[in-house]
């Protein structure tokens, strides 16, 4: 089945996201249901009311953008998830001051996991200081960088 990219429908959907007051965060196929989610958030994080709001927001909009070609599909909206990857510069923007946790590829430094408060995220850089230290970590490196969760 022929599908318009994630890029093009969030580029669609913008606008009825700020109408909304939330933020997205991403969009994902899935070819078995087929489905389409599309993931946001706010600042205060999100509840089912908000979802809903922005569900129907988006519905006939995005009948008339025609994803699927005259394709069946079904639309979920959804929160991201407390343990999503951080993906854009606005997701660390998001979180600066927080306890990240960040798994490399390769170790980097002798480390292969690092955890502590984001300072910054700029030119490509992850910036956290973690035992009265402050490390620098490309996030070219990263296999993942999330919200540190405390268990």
């Amino acid at each position: 089945m022929k599908v318009r990219s994630t890029r093009e429908i969030l580029e669609f959907l913008a606008p009825y996201a700020e109408e909304t007051g939330v933020f997205l965060v991403d969009a994902e196929w899935d070819m078995r249901t087929p489905a389409l989610t599309v993931y946001i958030d706010t600042e205060g994080g999100l509840d089912l009311v908000t979802c809903e709001k922005f569900h129907r927001a988006i519905d006939a909009p995005l009948d008339e953008l025609d994803p699927t070609f005259g394709a069946p599909y079904t639309l979920n909206c959804s929160s991201p998830g407390l343990d999503r990857p951080f993906k854009h510069a606005e997701d660390f923007a998001r979180h600066i001051g927080e306890k990240i946790e960040i798994r490399l590829y390769a170790p980097f430094a002798g480390k292969k996991y690092y955890e502590g408060e984001l300072l910054s995220f700029q030119d490509g850089l992850i910036k956290i200081s973690a035992d009265g230290q402050e490390t620098e970590i490309p996030f070219e490196k990263c296999s993942k960088v999330c919200l540190w969760i405390e268990v």
